[in-house]
């Protein structure tokens, strides 16, 4: 029985992983749930998995939690020192990594230094502090193990290494020549770029194969999401982002590949469903149910794959550039588009602003390599400080 702390358990990752969970009762117990503001679906997941712990993000939805969770075993904590309290302590085997963007940051760090076993789903943690991250995994003994289904994918098209040796580029001397992320597309795929001008976020959020949170699904609309992928491959492999192809596949069948220096192209397939590497990465380094419906190849229509438009998706270009680039670009980037994502399902920004706003902060804002934590924390912060006041700039006019 290994215990499991999920932080973000109400957004679409945790859900699923708590799914998956609950096929397994005599495999996994859930050991703390936290949730950022969902009280509600915060409280009726307490009710059924009777966790040891549950966190919030302030005092008072502490309060308003416990009171829907009187009479209840779980006790409610609030605030981010809360959040890496439930993720080092000694009970805890398994940490699902699943807030969302920055504020995941420092409990997915703090897990690393513990040295749990980490199912990493937020790509922010790497994409803002790469190097401080994967250096703490390699120190502390953490095993960390790729939940986004393009890196999960990858991860199982390697060659079989130690989790050390696959971080540190090893794989590189087994034959592998690129490592090739694939990405469906999203609901824009095919729009005339002169109708993007006037997208809501309803549309930019009706992703055509993924159930996601809206902000992921901007991040996939824009491409932006696979520019994160990018970054986080980066780190997660040990290879330079030249070496990382993108590749649009609308089916979303074909998960991630690795192709090899004698031709062969090894590749993942599933169905679009989260709960296939969540389930991998629960029970790696054996295979679990995951109450995913079965691939039947017959039933395929047809895969097809082609180069992005760099136009259409001009995020992208920005975040391999960022990769490239390296130092506070990263972090300068992800700070940006939180704030603008933000500001387009608020309709405070239209949808092809979105990358303008990253790009003005890039060209802006120094991007010298980080000495430490509290440096990426300051970055991030001042990124988004100037941000709004791009965006106060741009509605005033």
């Amino acid at each position: 029985m290994q215990n499991v702390s999920i932080l973000g358990s109400t957004g679409s990752i945790g859900e699923s992983t708590l799914d998956v969970i609950r096929r397994h009762p005599d495999k996994y117990k859930v050991f703390c749930l936290t949730a950022n503001s969902q009280i509600s679906k915060l409280a009726s997941q307490c009710k059924e998995f009777n966790p040891k712990f549950a966190v919030v993000r302030s005092k008072e939805l502490a309060a308003d939690l416990s009171e829907l969770l009187l009479n209840s075993k779980t006790e409610v904590l609030w605030g981010t020192q809360s959040l890496s309290d439930v993720v080092v302590d000694a009970e805890v085997d398994i940490v699902m990594a699943a807030i969302v963007g920055a504020a995941g940051l420092v409990p997915t760090l703090d897990a690393a230094k513990a040295g749990k076993q980490i199912l990493l789903a937020n790509k922010e943690a790497l994409v803002m502090s790469g190097k401080l991250f994967m250096t703490a995994v390699q120190e502390n003994g953490a095993k960390l193990l790729p939940i986004d289904s393009e890196h999960n994918a990858i991860y199982q098209c390697l060659p079989t290494l130690s989790q050390s040796e696959i971080n540190r580029g090893e794989y590189k001397g087994k034959g592998v020549h690129n490592l090739v992320l694939t990405a469906s597309g999203g609901p824009f795929l095919n729009t005339p770029i002169e109708l993007l001008e006037n997208v809501t976020p309803d549309q930019a959020c009706a992703h055509p194969n993924w159930s996601m949170g809206r902000k992921i699904s901007v991040d996939s609309a824009t491409m932006m999401n696979k520019g994160l992928e990018l970054i986080e491959a980066q780190w997660l492999f040990g290879i330079n982002p030249n070496n990382i192809q993108v590749l649009i596949h609308p089916q979303s069948v074909i998960h991630s590949m690795v192709s090899y220096i004698d031709g062969s192209v090894l590749a993942q397939l599933g169905q679009p469903d989260m709960r296939t590497p969540i389930a991998y990465g629960l029970g790696y380094p054996n295979r679990i149910n995951a109450g995913v419906k079965e691939l039947k190849l017959q039933d395929l229509s047809g895969l097809t794959f082609f180069e992005p438009d760099l136009i259409r998706f001009p995020s992208l270009k920005l975040a391999r550039d960022s990769a490239i680039a390296g130092g506070m670009a990263p972090t300068i980037m992800n700070a940006a588009n939180e704030v603008a994502v933000e500001a387009f399902l608020g309709g405070g920004l239209r949808y092809l602003q979105i990358s303008n706003l990253v790009e003005e902060m890039l060209t802006n804002i120094s991007s010298t390599a980080p000495n430490s934590l509290e440096e990426i924390l300051e970055v991030d912060k001042d990124t988004r400080e100037k941000s709004i006041l791009y965006l106060k700039k741009l509605n005033s006019r």
